[in-house]
């Protein structure tokens, strides 16, 4: 895992360039709406320069994700394997496949990546859908090339009315407005409530999630030969995307990838919860 060049203050998403020409180009307004509303970290809400971005400090906290990568999970490796011109795939992968075929993340679980996903989740920080969501086109852009939709991870119709919203669903459509692939949230659903995942082992997460994710009749026609990508914020044991991806497969998918903003990697310390 390396970080990539410190671009703390240029908006998720946008070229140097063109944040050089959106200050440019902001005109009075810009200031004016600057001034009322001083734009702040992501994550810290230190002052940066641009709304949108991570200050030097959470930037250089990011565990980013970062080529030589596994194909198949998404997971940094140490060092680059000779494959003879094959993408790269790790020994977890080949002990232990996924239902999926390629996993993509913006970072490692870390303490910034924690906080950026539990502010959206649990402090109704939406406006963080949209640069997290542009984060994750840009580390997602191999399989997005030919991806045909995105699939929201659906939450139980219970859950999304106490939570007032699905940040998966909110996530997707960041990823949607930077990639131009559309959002199919009626792909898949939730069709029985389960325990919360946290504090789970990996036995019991794919247990607490077997049959709970089915595509809707109306859905069926519309999935079948297509490449989906999955999305959800974070991808821990892989139980709940096997899950939804088994039901997509079994809908008809010529292929299912997942996009999330950050995965646990091996021997993170930082906890779920």
């Amino acid at each position: 895992m390396h970080n990539p060049p410190d671009r703390a203050c240029v908006p998720e998403g946008t070229t140097l360039h063109a944040a050089r020409l959106r200050r440019g180009a902001g005109g009075l307004a810009r200031r004016l709406v600057d001034l009322a509303l001083p734009p702040v970290c992501m994550a810290c809400r230190a002052a940066v320069e641009e709304p949108g971005c991570l200050c030097a400090a959470c930037w250089r906290g990011m565990e980013f994700i970062t080529s030589p990568l596994c194909d198949r999970l998404g997971i940094p490796l140490a060092y680059a394997i000779e494959t003879g011109g094959r993408p790269p795939v790790s020994a977890l992968a080949l002990d232990d496949p996924p239902a999926y075929g390629r996993a993509r993340a913006v970072a490692a679980f870390g303490d910034v990546a924690r906080d950026l996903i539990h502010a959206l989740k649990y402090a109704d920080r939406l406006d963080l859908a949209r640069p997290m969501g542009a984060m994750m086109a840009r580390a997602g852009t191999d399989i997005l090339g030919s991806a045909d939709a995105l699939v929201p991870v659906p939450l139980h119709g219970v859950r999304l009315w106490r939570r007032r919203f699905n940040q998966s669903v909110l996530l997707a459509q960041g990823i949607a407005r930077a990639a131009g692939v559309p959002v199919r949230a009626g792909f898949l659903e939730r069709t029985r409530r389960t325990v919360p995942q946290v504090g789970l082992d990996r036995a019991a997460r794919a247990r607490n999630v077997a049959g709970a994710f089915r595509v809707p009749d109306s859905a069926g026609a519309e999935i079948a030969g297509r490449r989906l990508v999955l999305v959800d914020d974070v991808l821990t044991t892989g139980a709940t995307i096997d899950a939804c991806a088994k039901a997509l497969l079994r809908a008809g998918a010529a292929g299912v990838d997942v996009l999330v903003f950050a995965r646990v990697v091996d021997g993170a310390a930082t906890p779920i919860s």
